[in-house]
């Protein structure tokens, strides 16, 4: 299988448009068992994704590590695999993105996914200081010149923080929150990032599954799954969890939602099709805790364009509904 492709910024690289996002198969997604990761990465794989996204904390390096087990035992072309650094930090302040702390960061994550050059590494959602501290940019530079590191980016929660990064001349690419539910981006990043060409990796696309259109009131989340212990911001940024659209708003918005859904999709997929509308994202990182859903991830960047009176429903519902809970807010 293939899927269509996109350019991702300057870098040089053409990658799928729907890659896999590995935070679930490393944790704070419930219990996610070794083969079932392994599983669900493979068949991301085979279903033609050319992209992988983790991160030097998901399952302290668990994710890394299977990324690593999966692509040594598979073999034939690679596909690019972005990590993150910066959250290992404790406490995660802006005055630990030191020189000294990224490289060692950057040392362990080499380590864990057993390669000799990281191709893309991104700070991970940093205190807003980091992005007026040049010194922490330049220290990327120095491990891109070292060859450490292919290129690096930015992990962000606010448009701000996104439009701030990219002032800095290598900033290569910028990972954001882009969904149904956190239309901001749209605004004014988006415009920004393509005149610079940087490229924009989006996560959180269904909105932690919430536009999977598959939960309910009843839904329960196991204890160790984010969308139990973060409902409220209690561990991270409240907007990683639900797109920080309180639960039974994010409900009663799925209900109207329905009928835009393609004849043949499923939501998730008309989900993911719906960011792929917009062509400054170079790249959607769904995660996927097994074989269908990655599959299912995968066939989203085939569908048709939406019509115009699907694009103009969504708009309807989350200005009604969503955006008095989030728009201001990231």
């Amino acid at each position: 299988m293939s899927i269509p492709e996109r350019r991702f910024g300057r870098t040089g690289w053409n990658v799928s448009a729907i890659g896999f996002g590995a935070w679930a198969i490393g944790g704070s997604w419930g219990e996610v068992g070794e083969e079932d990761a392994k599983t669900a990465l493979n068949a991301a794989l085979d279903a033609g994704m050319t992209f992988i996204d983790t991160a030097d904390v998901y399952g302290d390096g668990r994710s890394e590590r299977i990324i690593r087990d999966v692509l040594k035992t598979r073999g034939g072309e690679r596909p690019i695999v972005a990590t993150k650094a910066g959250r290992r930090l404790n406490p995660h302040v802006a005055d630990g993105y030191t020189a000294e702390n990224l490289e060692a960061f950057v040392d362990r994550s080499l380590g864990n996914l057993g390669v000799e050059t990281l191709d893309l590494v991104q700070l991970h959602c940093p205190p807003v200081e980091v992005y007026y501290r040049p010194e922490v940019f330049e220290a990327l530079d120095g491990l891109v010149a070292k060859g450490k590191i292919r290129f690096y980016g930015v992990s962000v929660e606010k448009v701000e923080e996104a439009l701030k990064a990219i002032e800095f001349p290598n900033v290569a690419s910028v990972q954001i929150i882009y969904n149904m539910f956190r239309q901001r981006p749209a605004e004014r990043f988006f415009a920004e990032a393509k005149r610079r060409d940087v490229g924009v990796i989006v996560r959180v696309p269904l909105a932690s599954g919430m536009l999977t259109g598959k939960m309910t009131a009843e839904t329960q989340f196991p204890a160790n799954d984010h969308r139990n212990f973060n409902r409220h911001g209690e561990s991270f940024d409240v907007g990683e969890t639900f797109a920080g659209v309180p639960y039974d708003v994010a409900l009663a918005a799925v209900e109207e939602l329905r009928g835009m859904v393609p004849a043949g999709a499923t939501m998730a997929q008309a989900a993911l099709r719906w960011i792929l509308m917009e062509d400054a994202v170079s790249v959607v990182i769904p995660g996927a805790k097994n074989r269908s859903q990655a599959e299912g991830n995968a066939a989203a960047a085939s569908l048709p364009p939406l019509p115009a009176e699907a694009m103009a429903r969504v708009r309807e519902v989350y200005e009604r509904l969503i955006a008095p809970h989030v728009h201001g807010r990231w």
